[in-house]
């Protein structure tokens, strides 16, 4: 007789999505709500991720977007996901999260990754190869994206507007052991103790995030540091991404390996109407994937009117057929079936629609059945 799993904490990422018609100021004001909205049904973390040049993002600056939520908030744990070594130097980012720590509390987990903004003349990371799409365990995963760099795109702009150096992802174990260092309050320079003010004994809680299965599930689970797998931006990649953690990890911060995994999803009272709230995602993820920028969302009306061209289907089908879209019990079911086949130990959702106030309904929804099945008694299944 087997105990069935049950379900694991939810947390928030939010990416500070601008609709079609709004502003980047609203965009910001309705984050806040959002945050405030999260705590009250319960989710454990709130993390904002890092994206820049993207007239349809505006978080290009979490760790003042973070404060502004920890601000609004008073219990839920709120951080990075991540903050992009290479864009921001390690002593700032340890100095501001040690200047969080001293505003709000320790409440704050700062997720590290590298970037994916090439320096100027630096080559680009090589391709990952193609395979057939796979369901594993009910689990959809599909052929890895065959992501490229081009010339001129906006990835290649703002490696340079970032100052980024030939080297700088080479150089994240060592930025990744100064940022520990200053936390510590251990950095040497010289023989001496450099005092890391206000970093220094600030207790925040490290996490390490990648979507490979590459250098950083390795240091991640080399340093026993909790590591977060992207399922929402690159489904084909989770479980390598797991596994390379897993095998990587050795006892360190943590006895045993921690793993959180992303997806992306949009719940409602009705599947009809949550499918009619996720129109617009196909065109919004393909002006990230084609480098432009990401787009303001769109409202599901321009989405009818306006039918996806083939080729871009084709460039996004795996983030299309990968988001969990439905009402609270399909999408948790989803959720469930993420969890299991990862292992993971905790569950990270992301929700984009035109309308913010069916943003926060669908977080709303999803919390409530989420935390219903968390109350009820263990079900076992007998072998």
């Amino acid at each position: 007789m087997t105990a069935v799993q049950r379900p694991v904490p939810l947390s928030v990422l939010d990416l500070v999505p601008v609709s079609s018609g709004s502003t980047s100021a609203e965009a910001l004001r309705n984050t806040v709500d959002l945050a405030a909205a999260a705590e009250r049904a319960g989710y454990a973390r709130y993390w904002l991720a890092e994206h820049h040049l993207n007239p349809g993002v505006a978080g290009s600056a979490p760790n003042i977007v973070i404060g502004a939520v920890a601000a609004a908030t008073s219990t839920i744990r709120v951080g990075s996901a991540a903050t992009l070594v290479g864009n921001v130097r390690a002593l700032q980012i340890a100095e501001a999260f040690g200047t969080l720590t001293g505003l709000y509390g320790p409440r704050f987990d700062l997720g590290l990754g590298r970037s994916g903004a090439p320096a100027p003349g630096a080559p680009a990371p090589p391709a990952l190869e193609p395979r057939d799409d796979e369901v594993v365990d009910g689990l959809l995963v599909p052929s890895p994206f065959a992501f490229r760099i081009a010339p001129g795109s906006r990835f290649a702009l703002q490696g340079e507007l970032l100052g980024r150096v030939p080297g700088d992802v080479e150089r994240f174990d060592d930025e990744l052991a100064l940022i520990r260092d200053l936390f510590a309050g251990t950095y040497e320079r010289d023989g001496q103790v450099v005092d890391g003010t206000p970093a220094a004994g600030a207790d925040v809680e490290l996490w390490i995030h990648g979507s490979t299965g590459g250098a950083s599930a390795r240091a991640a689970g080399a340093l026993g540091l909790p590591y977060g797998a992207n399922y929402h931006t690159s489904p084909g990649t989770v479980l390598d991404s797991v596994r390379a953690y897993r095998e990587a990890f050795r006892p360190g911060v943590l006895d045993a390996p921690h793993v959180i995994v992303s997806a992306d999803v949009v719940a409602a009272d009705s599947a009809a109407a949550a499918s009619e709230l996720a129109l617009g995602y196909d065109r919004w993820v393909h002006s990230i994937r084609s480098g432009v920028g990401a787009i303001p969302y769109p409202t599901p009306a321009w989405a009818r009117e306006h039918p996806v061209d083939p080729a871009v289907a084709e460039a996004v089908a795996d983030r299309v057929a990968t988001r969990f879209v439905g009402d609270a019990g399909h999408v948790a079911d989803r959720l469930a079936v993420l969890q299991r086949v990862t292992g993971a130990d905790e569950l990270l959702v992301t929700t984009i629609t035109h309308d913010h106030a069916a943003r926060v309904r669908s977080y709303e929804l999803l919390a409530a059945e989420w935390g219903a099945r968390a109350a009820r008694p263990a079900a076992v299944e007998v072998a």
